[in-house]
């Protein structure tokens, strides 16, 4: 293939390769040519032009395929356009020769099809250069035109299009013969040739003038005739030219209009013309007399389905300003259209009609119109249908008998209610809330005349304004309980008549059936007015005869549409329900025949009807409760369906009722396959049924294609794959009554849930849906029946195949079929076999007969049903049997039907037994298909074994991996001579294709010759298809290249796919787009970067070139743009699905460095808002800036850079795509905050922006954050105001603490503080839905938790937001008028609730630091610039307490709302069994029916209220002062109930019980919670809960509860220790340490007041003390009752974690080895690890004294071991945490009082030896560590010495063990541990007992003297060697002074000469170094104090040596001379230096 690349063809390479093999090398050289040619160097390309001509021209004659020739036209066109044009005519000719030849033979005919491609390519490109040469060649063409077979017809008729394309006007003289010729062939037999003529003809009308004025009837005419008998392809391009047309004759082009005088069409006259061909069809007005002659010429469906799509392309090309303006004339129109007589001759053939007006209505106003317009469209809708209603009440109410023609109207007006309702309800669901204006403005009275319709006389139109009502109700929730509160009120009124009992009922089951899509729901008392209003209709409807039949079924419809409220709701009504469905059904074999023989017509009717609705009620019961179907549910239900079916059998009435019946029993019977009784019966009623025994019509089944497989579809032919014409094009489908769905076929579809992709329940006809019911139960009853049965049933199948004729043997044969494929799936699902050997033999047959039927959806039902057969029997020669059957047939066969049936049933024995299970028959198979697949004289069977084929590919995975190269190079040959019109072919080989591409899989980023060859043939296979004029083929081709891009994605070229893509969002496919979406998705995972440059590589193209390449929309905004716009046209879930993700994808990798673009992206989105306020205040004014706003946006955003810029501005973005722009602003700030910290740094953000200008930071567009949260957060749609009300959350949350460079102590939020306040006010209104509401208070309270806010009035405004919502909790249930249900209330209260509790604990948090703080810190706090100017200085200063102040009043109220929060939730957190305890009348907030929803709502807010009520009860000591008045403040209820369900708590309750009792409930919520929190709860709950247990533990009423009952403690710490194991954050960690220390602080209390009491009682005898504490005299703890075990165990699990080193086993294993160099501990750590310490110094001190010696070995060992791990140097010499822990713990155990105790002193001795060796050994120097801290060990050595007594450490090992230490510290080269050193020693000297200290200064003091006298001679550098040497001079005079006075002297003449030598003499001291100076200063100083102390022994060492005296003087002198004034100053100073000037952060001594 490499070979291939090169300018000129290779033809030595071309040469060498096989025959089969040149095609593919030709079709690569003009890839390569074709991207080449545009970028070659133009010299390059003129020196070869000539030689390039030469191949290429030979190469027309060579007889290339499709592809190649269109390559090859493509090619020679662009060479000539780029290279010199002297030749072109040459060329040309040469063409226009071959297409004149007379050689008509097949195989010249590609050669001839590629002059005429070449011809096309040279006018598009070239167009007037060719100028005077074109009437010849048209001409000619035209000639050829009529000989021509199709394929040449089709392949003329494009060139002729681009012809005209590049003459443009030019070519004005040959239009009327183009016309002319191209006119006949719209009817041609083929239908690619229509297809061709179309595209040509619209061509051909933007220039030919006649097209659109006087020939404007004829091409309608035409397009009318061209449509009958079409296939979708014909109906997509001939509507395409119609619609077109009809646009331009009413708005013609002005270019066109210029040049010539044309008389305009007009509105009327256009309208009219389509609707003859919506009404007549083909038909013209003269002949239609003769074929009505002929019998009632109804219209083709075809033509009206072509006819419907032409109206809506006609729409859309005028644009959507232009349906703006004319909307109501539209609509009249379409109305008209289905109120014709001839549009709805028949029921099926009305709702067919139906169906395309409301596609017309929801293609134009859905897709063209943005909110605004549609709401004004809204409102012209209501019009019509208020008009037409008005028509109907003047016939109804019209008694006399003038109205015959009155009731033709009112049967008319029903369809056009129909639509205009339907269309109504569409729109205000896509609305959503946004449609609030188009239902609350009185002028439109959408909701009266919605109503009105319900008292329509036709049942049609009445269930269509139930819809209606249903979809307002679903939009706008707080509609739904007026609604059905007003439905039930007039049913009482109006009980008499009998359309108002039907419609209202309607009205009511629908908005009960909406209830599941209102996440608020309705108040439980509803349901219960239901079930009385349904009664009350059931009981009365025996009383009145003319009302009886809609009394019935509207009672059960009611009690069906009841049951769809899901169990929380029908548990309460199911034993009345079982009594009625009980009743309702005869009793008894005797009362059924006592039953039979009485009864006309009329009651019988009336009582099928009952029993009829009373199975849908069960059937709804059964789909909407699964839960509560228990076994005696079940049991109880049998009865009357046994009932139903034995009266079945008797009725062979043809009556509706008996239909539901079945219907109703569908769903029921998987439930209880217990009756088997009963099976026998209905299966024969089942197979009666869908055998058509009792039913004269030949009705099918509708469900053959959901029973067969999806991929399919392609073989079908007629089964149209998902365009967005699905909803129309399924009228053609062949099986019967395929998209004639409507809502009366089957009342009941109103309230079940609609299926997916449907926008309303479209139940089909009654006929049909019963035969869907009895295959859908057969499928579920066959696997239950025995094998004598099954082969019965089967043997009578056969029989009535055979009996059956004609076109019923067809119906009889695919109700069957679809019958076993459902059975045989029930088989497989159950995984149950078939049978013993006959009935297998009789199923094959059966299978085996239908695989040669004519029918190809028969066949392929046949091949199904096969595969399925051979996975339920699953047996080897079963299978082989089944294979060698079809092998020996195709071997054999010749006749298309038979090979296309077999070679599918290959396929799909392949597909259900796998690759493995049909392993052996692969090769035969595969080589069969191959055979089969190269048949070029059928494409039918071509596409049939091609499927198979790729079935089989992608069953047997790699076991095809040899069979890849000779199928893909069949693949390949077939892409290049299949004629392109064979898309079927195409279709399937880019399946193949695709399955192979999965077969060879990763490996195709190998690069082996055969990979390499494998992948370009792949490749290569892509291009063609993507260059295939179907748009499924193209789809096909980029599914391909994106499994290619997932398997080798470096060989995908992204540049020219990327584009590609780009330029298929815009294609009118569904599928298309789809592909092209799914692509780009995967795409933008990996190289989201690379996807949006090419994007707009594009965009920036398309300028420069011509601008023949197809409109597309990429502007600035790139390709996020154009997908944001999308959003808004597209309706497709699984579409919308992908291109969310695909934004999702380019946003999480490219938002971060794009911040701005993709932040203008949301803000343009949001800011395209239809009516900004809520309330919309002055309209007429709002409107019109908002609109011109609206329309620069869309200017700026989405409108085409192409020439109908004016014509099609797009509209502004709708409610969904704001709400997913919302969440992005979410998203992005989230990803900010992951990337980088600067972007919520202001003065940060600043300096890198001035450094890098690019640079984008979050922080810099603060203002755009909020705008955007504010214009989302006070929109009119709900869903996104929640949005927008989570944005503003997450912004605060982000930024609130993010300072103000430019004030200090400012926050930069501060300036935002009224927008904030404006976008939470409306959420507040009474009006918000609770949802909103319980949002907004969470903003709330994390805006004033924030701190922001700095000014009182504006923390004021929002505080009175929750005041006023805090009234509205405190009015207790039941209180106003509810519109959602009992959970959406308590939803709301909680979210109050928690929101003022959460401020509550910030403002305690705030009041508790303002306190810690000194008081005049609070004054300064606010000193800012601004104040001086300001009168009351510091009035904008918020005092500490102001927040508290604020709360204060509403505490007595909240402290017991909170209270009654937690007792429900306590009672809700009980487990099921303890469900008899709760309340019988529901909690403080919660009604027991809504228990299970008012769960998650409590378990969403305790925590914030638990913490708040700790805190409440330590400040107020536990409520003390409110004991008393704890009943009367229990709030007046309006429904009686108290607050707390325990009523007692009245005055007789103690405070001390009521302290238990909140005691306990607070613990309980606590380690309930703590036990067991679920890994989804938030980290902030454990939080929360652990801040209220410290809180609790605090006040020290809580703290003797807790001590007193020993098991509460151990348990609390049992339950921490298992939150440590599974919660990892050190916050979480450090808040338990702080629980287990207030634990342990009680414990300790507790036990001091235990033993002073017992002292007092001992009368002081020493010994009682003793005994007290855990461990007694044994001292033994026992695990489960001791907390100090408890505590022990999670002290050391907390130490272990995170210094591991501690675990001795751990060290001992060999893996630990690398671990030795630990890194420092986190900050974190560091404070976790001091905090257990401390706590585990705390331990001994509860024990007794035995007890204490059984933890105390632990403890020492782990505070030794802490010291060993942390005593690290640290570069400030500051001491780390742990370490001051573990010495502060190490002295609290050595001063205990144990060591005092009796007993215990041998013990506690050895214990106290053995730690401080563990010091000593630790503290050895030592290479593993280096930076050891010798100074915390010499701390701690010297805390031993001087905390424990001499007799316990005074022995010799380490006192000699200590002294080195000192010594070694003493000779450090550091000055800091030599300071310390000294430091310590001097506390060793001066300990009182001499007996310690006196070794210690003997063996140390001559050390240190030596020390001293080296100074002289290096002198310090430092401070830090000057202060050694200060301190080792301090303890030096120390010891001066501890002599007795006759040693006194000796020591002085060791100090004395050692100061007097550190002084300088005058010339030394000027140029010494500040340390040096400091030292002699500090010298002298000394000198002169020690001088007057000791007088005597002073002079005699001064005498003793005389040179001491003379420096000594000279230096004082120098002194006295430097300064006198410093003198003085310094002689008044010496004794401050006495002080060390080290001093220690803590002081342990």
């Amino acid at each position: 293939m490499e070979l291939a690349h090169s300018l000129l063809l290779n033809e030595e390479a071309l040469a060498q390769i096989t025959e089969a093999k040149r095609p593919v090398f030709i079709f690569e050289w003009l890839r390569f040519l074709d991207k080449v040619l545009v970028a070659a160097n133009k010299v390059d390309v003129k020196e070869k032009q000539k030689k390039l001509v030469e191949q290429l021209t030979g190469l027309i004659s060579s007889a290339p395929g499709p592809p190649t020739r269109k390559l090859l036209a493509k090619n020679l066109a662009t060479l000539y356009s780029i290279g010199d044009t002297f030749t072109v005519f040459q060329t040309l000719d040469k063409c226009n020769d071959i297409i004149k030849s007379k050689d008509d033979t097949p195989t010249y005919l590609p050669t001839k099809l590629a002059a005429v491609a070449c011809v096309g390519s040279f006018y598009e490109k070239m167009g007037r250069m060719l100028g005077s040469s074109f009437p010849d060649t048209i001409t000619n063409m035209l000639k050829a035109l009529k000989t021509a077979e199709s394929q040449g017809r089709s392949e003329i008729l494009l060139s002729l299009q681009k012809v005209l394309n590049g003459l443009g006007g030019a070519a004005a003289s040959c239009h009327r013969d183009i016309y002319k010729n191209a006119r006949s062939l719209l009817t041609d037999r083929s239908m690619a040739v229509r297809c061709a003529v179309a595209k040509c003809l619209l061509e051909l009308q933007n220039e030919a003038v006649f097209m659109w004025t006087t020939e404007l009837e004829n091409v309608a005419t035409l397009c009318f005739k061209a449509l009958e008998g079409s296939n979708y392809g014909v109906r997509v391009a001939v509507s395409k030219l119609l619609g077109t047309v009809m646009a331009t004759a009413l708005m013609p082009k002005q270019a066109a209009v210029m040049r010539q005088n044309v008389k305009r069409a007009t509105l009327d006259e256009v309208l009219e013309l389509m609707a003859t061909g919506f009404l007549r069809g083909g038909s013209g007005f003269l002949k239609s007399g003769g074929e009505m002659l002929k019998g009632g010429g109804s219209v083709s469906r075809e033509v009206r389905v072509g006819v419907t799509q032409a109206y809506v392309v006609f729409v859309t090309t005028l644009g959507g300003q232009w349906l703006e303006r004319t909307f109501a004339t539209f609509l009249s129109h379409v109305l008209d259209l289905v109120s014709h007589p001839r549009a709805t001759q028949t029921h099926v053939e009305a709702v067919y009609s139906r169906r395309c007006v409301s596609f017309m209505l929801r293609s134009t106003l859905g897709g063209l119109l943005g909110e605004k317009a549609q709401i004004a469209a809204g409102k012209d809708i209501c019009q019509a249908i208020s008009k037409q209603m008005r028509a109907v009440e003047a016939v109804v109410n019209d008694t006399s008998g003038e109205n015959k023609a009155g009731a033709a109207d009112v049967s008319a007006s029903q369809h056009v209610m129909v639509c205009a309702l339907k269309e109504l309800g569409s729109l205000v669901q896509s609305l959503s809330a946004t449609s609030s204006p188009l239902i609350q403005e009185p002028s439109i009275g959408l909701l009266e005349t919605v109503s009105s319709v319900l008292l329509h006389p036709s049942m049609a139109a009445r269930l269509a304004a139930a819809w209606c009502l249903r979809c307002v109700a679903v939009a706008l929730p707080y509609q739904l309980t007026p609604l059905l509160e007003r439905c039930a009120e007039r049913i009482n009124n109006l009980k008499s008549s009998p359309e108002a009992v039907s419609g209202y009922s309607f009205a009511m089951a629908a908005l009960l059936g909406g209830v599941h899509q209102c996440p608020l729901g309705i108040p439980h008392s509803k349901g219960k007015l239901v079930v009385s209003i349904a009664e009350d209709l059931l009981r009365t409807a025996a009383q009145n005869s003319r009302l009886s039949l809609q009394r019935t079924q509207a009672g059960w419809l009611l009690l069906g549409a009841l049951m769809s409220l899901g169990p929380s709701l029908v548990r309460y009504h199911l034993p009345k329900m079982l009594l009625l469905w009980r009743n309702v059904f005869p009793r008894s074999q005797k009362e059924m025949e006592a039953e039979k023989a009485r009864g006309d017509s009329f009651t019988w009717q009336v009582t099928l009807e009952g029993r009829a609705g009373a199975l849908c009620a069960m059937r709804s019961f059964v789909a909407h409760c699964p839960e509560l179907l228990t076994e005696d549910v079940i049991r109880r239900l049998m009865t009357p369906i046994e009932c139903a079916m034995t009266m079945m059998s008797h009725l062979v009435l043809e009556h509706k009722a008996y239909v539901q019946s079945g219907s109703g029993k569908l769903s029921l019977l998987p439930f209880h396959l217990s009756s088997v009784g009963s099976f026998n019966a209905l299966l024969r009623e089942l197979v009666a049924e869908f055998t058509l025994t009792d039913n004269s019509a030949n009705t099918t089944t509708s469900l053959l294609r959901s029973l067969c497989h999806y991929d399919d579809s392609v073989l079908m032919g007629s089964w149209l794959q998902e365009t967005d014409h699905k909803s129309i094009e399924d009228q053609l489908q062949p099986n019967s009554a395929s998209g004639s769905g409507a809502l009366e076929h089957d009342p009941s579809s109103i309230y079940l849930r609609v299926p997916m992709g449907e926008a309303m329940p479209g139940p089909l006809p009654l006929g049909v849906s019963v035969i869907d019911a009895s295959v859908a139960l057969f499928g579920v009853v066959f696997p239950h029946v025995s094998f004598k049965h099954r082969l019965q049933m089967l043997d009578h199948f056969a029989e009535c195949i055979k009996q059956a004729k004609g076109v019923r043997q067809q119906a009889v044969q695919l109700n069957i079929f679809t019958a076993v494929l459902s059975a045989l799936k029930g088989l497989a699902e159950n995984k149950s076999t078939l049978g013993p050997e006959e009935v297998r033999k009789s199923a094959l047959a059966l299978v085996m007969g239908a695989l040669d039927n004519p029918n190809p959806i028969l066949r392929c039902a046949a091949g199904e049903a096969l595969g399925r057969m051979a996975q339920v029997v699953a047996e080897a020669t079963f299978i082989a049997r089944m294979a060698q059957y079809s092998f020996d047939k195709l071997r054999s066969a010749r006749d298309v039907v038979s090979r296309t049936g077999h070679s599918l049933a290959l396929g799909c024995l392949h597909r259900y037994v796998g690759g493995i299970g049909s392993g052996q028959h692969l090769k035969t198979s595969v080589s069969i298909l191959l055979a089969l697949a190269q048949d070029g004289t059928s494409h039918e069977v071509q596409t049939w074994a091609l499927h198979s084929l790729a079935l089989i590919v992608d069953s047997s995975g790699p076991m095809y991996r040899g069979y890849v190269e000779p199928t893909l190079s069949l693949v390949l040959t077939l892409l290049l001579t299949v004629p392109p019109s064979h898309t079927e072919v195409h279709q399937c080989l880019g399946r193949c294709l695709g399955a192979l591409i999965t077969t060879v899989g990763p490996e195709l980023q190998g690069n082996g010759a055969t990979i390499s060859t494998i992948r370009s043939s792949c490749l290569v296979g892509c291009a063609i298809m993507q260059g295939h004029s179907d748009s499924l083929v193209q789809a096909a081709a980029i599914s391909c290249l994106q499994q290619l891009h997932m398997f080798a994605p470096r060989h995908v070229n992204l540049s020219s796919l990327v584009p590609c893509l780009c330029v298929h969002l815009c294609s009118s496919h569904l599928l298309l787009r789809r592909a092209a979406v799914a692509c780009l998705r995967q795409l933008a995972q990996r190289e989201a970067a690379e996807v949006c440059e090419y994007a707009m590589s594009l965009a920036r193209n398309k300028d420069s070139k011509d601008s023949t390449t197809v409109n597309l929309n990429i502007t600035e905004t790139g390709l996020e743009g154009v997908l944001f716009g999308m959003l808004d046209r597209e309706t497709d879930r699984k579409l919308c699905h992908d291109i969310h993700d695909t934004l999702g994808h380019m946003l999480s990798s490219l938002a971060v460095d794009k911040l701005s673009h993709w932040l203008k992206l949301c803000k343009d989105v949001l800011a395209a808002t239809t009516g900004g306020v809520v309330a919309p205040v002055d309209l007429g004014k709002e409107e019109d800036d908002s609109e011109k706003q609206d329309e620069i946006d869309d200017d700026i955003m989405f409108t085409a850079l192409g020439e109908d810029n004016n014509a099609k501005p797009s509209v502004a973005p709708r409610w969904v795509t704001r709400v997913f722009a919302a969440d992005c602003l979410c998203r992005i700030i989230l990803l900010c905050e992951n990337a980088d910290k600067t972007h919520f740094d202001l003065a940060g953000a600043r300096s890198a922006k001035a450094k890098n200008p690019k640079g984008d930071l979050l922080v810099l567009h603060l203002s755009d954050l909020i705008r955007m949260a504010f214009m989302a957060a006070t929109d009119n749609s709900n869903q996104l105001r929640m949005a927008g009300l989570q944005a503003l959350e997450d912004i605060i949350k982000k930024f609130a603490s993010v300072p103000e460079p430019e004030f200090p102590g400012h926050v930069i939020l501060e300036q935002y503080q009224a927008n904030v306040g404006a976008a939470l006010r409306p959420a507040f209104s009474p009006d918000t839905p609770s949802d909103i509401t319980a949002k907004a208070c969470q903003v709330c309270s994390t805006w004033i938790g924030s701190g922001v806010v700095s000014d009182l009035n504006d923390l004021r405004r929002v505080h009175n937001l929750l005041v006023s919502s805090l009234d509205k909790v405190q009015a207790g249930k039941g209180s106003s008028s509810q519109l959602y249900s009992e959970s959406a209330t308590t939803m709301e209260k909680l979210a109050v609730l928690k929101a003022w509790a959460e401020v509550y604990v910030v403002a305690m948090k705030i009041k508790k630091e303002a306190e810690s703080r000194p008081v005049k810190e609070v004054k300064a706090g606010g000193g800012e610039e601004e104040e001086e100017e300001e009168e009351e200085v510091g009035a904008d200063i918020l005092p500490p307490d102001s927040l508290i102040m604020l709360v204060q009043p509403e505490l007595p109220s909240l402290s017991r709302l909170w209270l009654a929060v937690l007792r429900d939730y306590a009672l809700l957190t009980l487990p099921a069994e303890f469900s008899s305890q709760l309340p019988p009348d529901g909690g403080a907030f919660y009604t027991p029916e809504t228990i299970d929803t008012a769960r998650l709502h409590y378990r969403g807010s305790w925590a914030p209220v638990l913490h708040a009520v700790a805190l409440w009860l330590s400040s107020t000591s536990f409520g003390a002062g409110e004991g008393e008045e704890e009943a009367p403040a229990v709030p007046p209820q309006a429904s009686g109930a108290p607050v707390y369900p325990q009523g007692n708590s009245g005055p007789t309750q103690s405070l001390e019980d009521l302290i238990k009792d909140r005691m306990h409930l607070m613990l309980g919520v606590s380690i309930e919670f703590l036990c067991f929190p679920r890994p989804e709860e938030p980290i902030e709950h454990v939080m929360s809960c652990l801040q209220a247990l410290c809180t609790l533990l605090d006040s020290p009423c809580a703290r003797t509860h807790i001590s007193e009952d020993q098991l509460l403690g151990v348990e609390l710490l049992n339950v921490l220790h298992r939150l440590l194991l599974t919660r990892d954050p050190p916050g979480v960690q450090l808040q338990v340490t702080a629980v287990v220390q207030e634990t342990i602080r009680a414990a300790q209390d507790h036990l001091t007041e235990q033993r002073d009491t017992q002292g007092k009682e001992d009368g002081g005898e020493k010994d009682g003390l003793s005994l007290q504490g855990e461990g007694g005299e044994t001292g033994e703890l026992l695990p489960g009752k001791s907390l100090v075990f408890a505590a022990m165990e999670l002290l050391v699990f907390i130490l272990v974690r995170h210094l591991p080193q501690l675990n001795t086993r751990v060290n001992e294993s060999p893996s630990h080895l690398p671990l030795r160099p630990q890194p420092r501990l986190p900050e974190e750590s560091t404070r976790l690890v001091a905090h257990t310490v401390s706590i585990l110094a705390e331990l001994p001190s509860l024990c007794s004294p035995a007890g204490s010696m059984t933890i105390l070995p632990t403890v020492l060992f782990l505070i030794t071991g802490v010291l060993k791990e942390t005593a690290v140097k640290t570069p400030d010499n500051s001491i780390p945490l742990p370490v001051s822990a573990a010495l502060q713990g190490i002295k609290t155990i050595i001063t205990s009082p144990l060591g005092r105790a009796e007993k215990i002193p041998a013990q506690w001795t050895g214990l106290i030896r053995s730690s401080l060796a563990s010091v000593l050994e630790y503290s050895q120097p030592d290479e593993s560590r280096p930076n050891m801290d010798e100074v915390s060990m010499l701390t701690a050595m010297t805390l031993f010495l001087l905390s424990a007594s001499s007799e316990v450490i005074g022995v010799t090992v380490l006192q000699q063990g200590c002294m080195e230490r000192y010594r070694n510290a003493l000779i450090s080269p550091d000055p800091w541990v030599q300071a310390r050193c000294y430091q310590l020693l001097l506390s060793v000297f001066q300990h009182p007992s001499r007996a310690l200290s006196t070794p210690y200064i003997h063996a140390l003091a001559p050390l240190m003297v030596e020390k001293l006298k080296g100074v002289e001679r290096s002198r310090p550098g430092t401070v830090t060697e000057l202060q050694a040497v200060q301190e080792g001079i301090r303890v030096l005079e120390n010891l001066v002074g501890m002599a007795e006075e006759q040693n006194r002297v000796q020591l002085l003449a060791l100090l004395v000469p050692t100061l007097v030598s550190y002084l300088l003499d005058d010339k030394a001291f000027s140029s010494a170094p500040p340390a040096s100076k400091g030292l002699h200063e500090f010298a002298l100083q000394n000198l002169m104090r020690i001088g007057p102390l000791y007088p005597a022994a002073f002079k005699t060492v001064i005498g003793a040596a005389p040179e001491l005296k003379t420096r000594l003087e000279s230096a004082v002198r120098a002194n006295q001379a430097s300064s006198k004034a410093k003198a003085a100053a310094l002689l008044a100073q010496p004794t401050v230096q006495a002080a060390p000037t080290i001093k220690l952060k803590t002081s342990f001594f």
